[in-house]
């Protein structure tokens, strides 16, 4: 298959999808810093393939695929932190006997 544009790159669509999945999951996020830099990072992994797609050298291409490796790895350690504070929280509740109050 031949690429013709961004949006039929495999990666691409996939970064879309995440996207909307994390702004799904985290649309009723109180914590807004954690929230918006999350969405920002997902998005940015998208944008730079798109980006670099159009930049019409193979090595820009690349260059941007690099930042937008990055863009995951910064959305999966956010993910991480995420996951184990929700965790902490789970303990948390279950440490504490509400029905001692």
């Amino acid at each position: 298959m031949k690429v013709e544009k961004f949006e039929d790159i495999i990666a691409w669509q996939k970064a879309k999808k995440l996207t909307l999945d994390i702004y799904l999951e985290f649309k009723s996020c109180k914590d807004f810093g954690f929230k918006d830099q999350i969405q920002r990072a997902a998005v940015s992994i998208m944008n730079n393939t798109a980006e670099g797609f159009e930049r019409n050298t193979n090595k820009e291409f690349r260059n941007f695929l690099f930042i937008a490796k990055g863009s995951c790895a910064e959305v999966r350690s956010m993910l991480g932190n995420f996951k184990a504070i929700v965790r902490l929280h789970q303990n948390f509740m279950n440490f504490i006997n509400f029905k001692d109050f």
